[in-house]
């Protein structure tokens, strides 16, 4: 996995996407210091706010940066991204009312929600080969589990020595850093596609999104996994430190646990992609995390909950998470036009956060209206009814082109490929797939 890192362009875009991970990480503890000390115990009101506007921005500004993201050259567009992401964070330790930091935050997650579609556009550009860029999606999963794990105890050293405003200092330091990295090398700014109007432009990558059937499916497995992972991201804190009555640092294990589970997947996908479909494997993550998840909350309903078992299942639920979300990306880059991807991966970075704005307060009513049983049971069917979702709307046999027609999609999109005059297509429906003659 690690020998894609002799390419130098990619290598600077991985070091910039971890040394972000980082500096967003020691923001997270910091805004709930600040929250803290702005709300006292109203600041979980205050970082629920927080966490609801992320989303927000991640929903609706993602597909209109996506829209206009070929429009302008990556490497320019990627640095201004991070230089306003880190004027944001520096503005945090000056604070000194609750609705500042709502506008700071919304200003650095719009530019988050700009970035990271498009930096994730631009991988599959630099490593065009599938193994290379299979490999890729694999160290990004990673980092992602490392920054759990490195940014939490990162920020306890500093708090030893440092108020916790210094925290943002890093933050600064991290996106600094990004856009130093990627000013380093020279990226690939795929020619624009042909004019088209704004509405068109905004809405494009969704449409050939949901205009997919693979992509319809991976829609649902979003579902599947923001469902399994709000029931852990969410609801840790109240089993271990409520319902168990276990120490802070039995949390940062059960996070840990779920961090390793993924980590795990991460590192073995990459070899069992080479031998099986992205379909399977995406759907038996899914149910990995479904049965888990049953399995977890009869064994609590029967016999109370325990740590241990705890930690196997979230461990388990780890492995599946990473199983259904690191492939996404080979997805995406088979689904579209280079100049199109920024777009798609707009869409995608908008319809899953757009999951999680379902789940992530639905997880939280049930574990305090319902307890831990029913939380866990109802996200279980949650989970399970999106991978059957996915399992019904994406064909079993989907092989990397797939030629077929979609009514509400131009010409030049890359599903609709063949001869320009007259090509066979296979016209994918809900219900009858069949080969026809497109004039």
């Amino acid at each position: 996995m690690l020998e894609i890192l002799a390419d130098r362009t990619y290598r600077h875009l991985f070091l910039a996407q971890v040394v972000a991970l980082l500096g967003t990480g020691l923001a997270t503890v910091a805004l709930g210091l600040l929250a803290f000390d702005l709300a006292g115990d109203g600041a979980a009101m205050v970082l629920g706010t927080v966490f609801t506007i992320k989303m927000v921005a991640y929903v609706g500004i993602a597909p209109v940066a996506g829209a206009f993201a070929d429009r302008v050259p990556r490497r320019a567009f990627l640095v201004a991204l991070d230089l306003v992401r880190a004027g944001a964070a520096l503005c945090l330790p000056f604070v000194t009312e609750i609705w500042q930091v709502y506008v700071l935050i919304f200003v650095l997650q719009s530019a988050s929600a700009a970035f990271t579609p498009t930096f994730q556009a631009t991988i599959p550009d630099v490593l065009p080969q599938e193994a290379r860029y299979t490999r890729a999606l694999s160290l990004s999963r990673l980092a992602y589990d490392m920054e759990n794990i490195v940014s939490p105890t990162l920020a306890a050293l500093l708090l030893a020595v440092m108020s916790y405003n210094a925290l943002f200092l890093g933050t600064v330091a991290g996106f600094a850093a990004s856009a130093l990295l990627v000013v380093s090398v020279l990226l690939p700014s795929p020619r624009p596609a042909a004019p088209r109007g704004i509405y068109d432009r905004t809405t494009r990558g969704i449409r050939i999104y949901l205009s997919t059937p693979r992509l319809r499916g991976l829609l649902a497995l979003n579902l599947a996994a923001a469902a399994a992972g709000a029931m852990v991201l969410v609801n840790s804190v109240v089993l271990v430190r409520s319902t168990l009555g276990l120490a802070e640092a039995a949390l940062a294990w059960t996070m840990f646990a779920f961090g390793a589970g993924s980590m795990l997947a991460a590192l073995a996908l990459p070899r069992l992609l080479d031998r099986v479909p992205d379909r399977p494997v995406m759907a038996g993550g899914a149910t990995l995390m479904v049965t888990t998840m049953i399995g977890l909350a009869a064994a609590v309903a029967t016999f109370g909950l325990d740590w241990r078992g705890l930690l196997g299942a979230w461990l388990l639920v780890g492995l599946g998470y990473s199983a259904v979300l690191t492939p996404s990306g080979r997805l995406l880059r088979r689904s579209a036009h280079a100049q199109d991807r920024p777009a798609l991966f707009a869409a995608q970075f908008a319809l899953s956060h757009a999951c999680w704005l379902v789940t992530y307060p639905l997880s939280g009513w049930l574990m305090t209206r319902f307890g831990p049983v029913v939380a866990l049971g109802c996200l279980a069917v949650l989970a399970g009814a999106g991978a059957l979702a996915a399992l019904r709307l994406w064909p079993k046999e989907d092989p990397e082109v797939v030629e077929h027609t979609h009514e509400n999609l131009p010409l030049d999109h890359p599903h609709l490929s063949g001869h320009r005059r007259h090509a066979h297509a296979f016209v994918v429906d809900d219900e009858h797939p069949r080969w026809s003659s497109q004039l």
